[in-house]
């Protein structure tokens, strides 16, 4: 992504475009750059596009957690005077997205969640026995997406040096157990928020049937899928997201 990160305050973001914001979230696997595809098109449709750093390894060990990472965006949303937002995560950001709109309903227009943890923890927990291993990180990686082409060197890169950092490792271990403490599954009813929630079919870190759940369980939510298509489809196939989730918020007139 090539636009500026602005730091303002304690606060880190990428912002592009004017009109109603969406606030996009990333995971533990994903820097800004995975949202390309979509920080690029929603501008032009009348929103502002705003990717914030989460502060995933900067905050005490004691406050790495799901629900302290909520408190952030809420902080955000207020820091930059929003009135309402529409909140887009994938995998972790999709939980984190789910928790601040619980604990805030009033501040969240919207939430779209694509391969979002929060029912289903599996993926997080591992301990990554081999995580001295390149090619074991590799496979890893590659095994996120439909297509293993889509591991780039820079992602593998990226995971692999986390893993390696300790304090990274503590903090994502962390972060992992903290999500399977804060399972959704008794919240989800609860929540009155337009969802939309779109799933690659091919995801193996949260399979179909999570999206099935989540889409059972919330009480006003649609679900899309995206053929051909593991856990990230922001990046897999950002032409087919941004067209459904286009249509989703036109529908909605969000």
């Amino acid at each position: 992504m090539k636009e500026e990160i602005k730091s303002e305050g304690k606060f880190n973001y990428i912002e592009k475009g004017e009109g109603t914001p969406i606030i996009i979230l990333h995971g533990l696997m994903g820097g800004l750059s995975n949202f390309d595809g979509v920080a690029q098109f929603f501008p032009k449709k009348g929103y502002k596009v705003v990717v914030p750093e989460l502060p995933l390894y900067s905050m005490p060990l004691l406050k790495t957690s799901v629900s302290n990472f909520a408190k952030y965006i809420k902080e955000f949303i207020d820091f930059k005077n929003y009135d309402e937002v529409i909140l887009l995560g994938n995998s972790l950001g999709g939980h984190i997205g789910l928790l601040t709109t619980k604990l805030y309903p009033e501040k969240i227009k919207a939430l779209i969640i694509t391969g979002s943890s929060g029912l289903y923890e599996s993926a997080m927990g591992e301990s990554y026995p081999k995580r001295g291993d390149y090619e074991y990180i590799k496979k890893k990686a590659e095994n996120v997406f439909y297509d293993p082409a889509v591991a780039t060197k820079e992602i593998v890169d990226d995971v692999y040096n986390t893993l390696n950092d300790r304090n990274k490792l503590i903090k994502t271990l962390a972060i992992a157990k903290s999500a399977i403490r804060h399972n959704m599954a008794k919240d989800l009813p609860k929540m009155q928020t337009q969802t939309c929630i779109i799933w690659g079919r091919q995801d193996s870190v949260t399979p179909p049937e999570v999206a099935e759940d989540f889409n059972k369980l919330l009480p006003n939510s649609d679900l899309y899928w995206i053929e051909k298509c593991g856990h990230a489809a922001m990046m897999e196939h950002p032409d087919k997201f941004n067209q459904l989730l286009d249509h989703w918020l036109q529908e909605k007139e969000l």
